[in-house]
């Protein structure tokens, strides 16, 4: 997802789409470390997706203040 996509959802949304994404990047590091997974880059896109869901939660906080 795109930063501008995701501005556009409420804070507990993003904290549920935010909580999905670490439990599949736990998977897939589990995956990588087991040699299972086909393309080890997909864990560094979800970590950086991550890191843009929080950075937009940081966002909205500080907007809220």
């Amino acid at each position: 997802m795109k930063a501008h996509e995701l501005r556009d959802q409420s804070l507990k949304e993003l904290k549920g789409i935010e909580r999905e994404k670490a439990e599949e990047l736990m998977q897939l590091k589990i995956k990588l470390s087991m040699r299972q997974l086909d393309n080890p880059l997909q864990v560094r896109e979800l970590r950086r997706e991550v890191a843009v869901i929080k950075t937009v939660i940081t966002e909205k906080r500080a907007a809220a203040k």
